[in-house]
């Protein structure tokens, strides 16, 4: 056998691995759709005590419009603390201080917690937190969220059996309209939110808190073993504590508006975070999850979700052989399963906008056009967390960026906290350049129906460079945050 062969048979796990992984989202559409409302909420006879944790590390332009939406709550002030996990380097410490200094002199119970090192990072700060918390439960914000007003009200009755352990809510978008960058993150996160966490939530699979926009049952993340260092804490605890036995829920009729990030190098560092973070609780509780008493549908759809990131490495790989194969002669088409990936996803997609949105489900098809570029050109930035991930090499917790961005004429180049050039961005531009050859080839070897897949691939590794380019020139300092 030559060494080409092997190339042969690689491509062709590849792609069957690929469609594998994208088939298991029309799965969990189909779970989705099934699965209805959530369970009926209980009226309170008597409100809870409630915690209520922002976990901030150098925010200076969000945290006024976050303390001052949480003091909005409409929450009775003795039923509430609120808890400012600051540790923060820069002037946000003394911006959080005095915002909070105002708020306690009406009446807020608001404290604001400093710690001398930023062990374990965000989960550090939240178990942190949590030993002086006296709430039974725990409403966590992160800095570019804006609760509702009756947010507590509305989310608390929906932990109607003591099983109950976390409820979580939709992320909104601040910003959805500002570029095509914003555009394209808003229905990644609303696939997310509306396919696989209504797909999973009140069931025997396993869904997972998103690190913000929830409430917990204190009594669960202490009986899962509270918070500990992972650059995934959310999906961590989360995992452990349904493995104990305590059930989540998500509630797709509420949102919490967010600001999305609008500088492609913050939404490479917090793809960055998530993937690499997905692999190291892979490595932790994969074999927890697989030896655990749970339906195989949970084992099933729980190794799903911690492995789902390596589709970005292999989508690289398939792009890198397919010229030797094509130029070798090689049947590429039917074998593979990739024919049946292009035929088929763009019309069950177009079903799902139309399920996940109703009649305004036309206005999101351009929007997953900039995912689609999206989701290829970030396989770069993906495939070195997983790499990363599943060699244990170490890294901090680096913190998406925000600059208060809203309006389309808000602008942030001028900013702190923008973020340098990634260095990524020149092998993305080196597979775009190969993109480019390997459709030369098609053309050349006269395999036209792989031609839509190759121009995906190459404009995507294009879109998402060309934005790292241009996102990274700026007036001001760089700051690393």
């Amino acid at each position: 056998m030559v060494p080409s062969d092997y190339l042969y048979y690689a491509y062709i796990a590849i792609s069957w691995i690929l469609l594998f992984y994208g088939a298991n989202v029309y799965y969990l559409l189909y779970r989705s759709v099934k699965n209805g409302n959530p369970p009926k909420k209980i009226p309170l006879d008597k409100l809870p005590f409630v915690t209520v944790q922002l976990p901030i590390y150098n925010e200076q332009y969000v945290i006024n419009r976050l303390v001052h939406a949480v003091c909005r709550l409409n929450y009775p002030k003795n039923r509430m603390e609120i808890q400012v996990l600051d540790d923060s380097t820069d002037s946000t410490k003394e911006i959080t201080k005095s915002i909070a200094e105002q708020f306690v002199k009406q009446g807020f119970d608001i404290k604001v917690l400093n710690r001398e090192k930023r062990v374990a990072y965000k989960a550090g700060a939240l178990q942190h937190g949590l030993k002086s918390a006296r709430g039974d439960f725990i409403a966590i914000f992160d800095a570019d969220f804006i609760p509702h007003q009756n947010f507590l009200i509305d989310i608390l009755p929906h932990f109607s059996s003591e099983s109950i352990g976390m409820v979580q809510v939709k992320w909104g978008h601040l910003n959805e309209g500002y570029s095509t960058l914003t555009k394209a993150q808003s229905i990644n996160l609303d696939t997310h939110f509306l396919v696989e966490q209504k797909g999973k939530s009140n069931s025997t699979l396993f869904m997972n808190f998103n690190g913000t926009a929830g409430i917990w049952r204190k009594e669960c993340i202490v009986d899962a073993g509270g918070w500990r260092d992972s650059l995934a804490e959310d999906l961590d605890l989360s995992f452990r504590a349904q493995l104990n036995g305590w059930r989540f829920i998500f509630l797709h009729n509420v949102s919490c508006p967010a600001e999305l990030p609008v500088q492609i190098n913050a939404s490479k560092r917090q793809q960055f975070r998530w993937a690499k973070g997905s692999i190291q609780c892979a490595r932790r509780l994969l074999k927890q999850i697989l030896t655990a008493r749970v339906p195989y549908v949970t084992k099933f759809q729980a190794f799903v979700q911690l492995t789902r990131h390596i589709v970005h490495p292999l989508v690289i790989a398939q792009l890198l052989i397919l010229p030797v194969l094509m130029l070798g002669r090689y049947e590429i088409a039917a074998q593979t399963g990739l024919v049946a990936m292009l035929v088929i996803s763009p019309p069950i997609f177009t079903y799902s906008l139309w399920k996940l949105y109703g009649n305004k489900w036309p206005l999101k098809l351009s929007n997953y056009f900039y995912l689609l570029l999206f989701g290829a050109g970030i396989s770069v930035n993906n495939s070195r967390a997983v790499i990363e991930g599943l060699i244990k090499r170490p890294s901090e917790f680096l913190r998406t960026p925000k600059f208060g961005i809203v309006k389309r004429t808000d602008t942030w180049k001028d900013k702190k906290y923008v973020l340098p050039f990634t260095k990524t961005t020149v092998v993305e531009l080196a597979l775009a350049l190969y993109g480019v050859y390997t459709f030369m080839v098609a053309i050349i070897t006269g395999n036209f129906f792989i031609i839509p897949y190759i121009v995906l691939l190459t404009l995507g590794f294009t879109y998402v460079a060309v934005l790292t380019i241009t996102h990274s020139t700026k007036t001001g300092i760089t700051y690393k945050a």
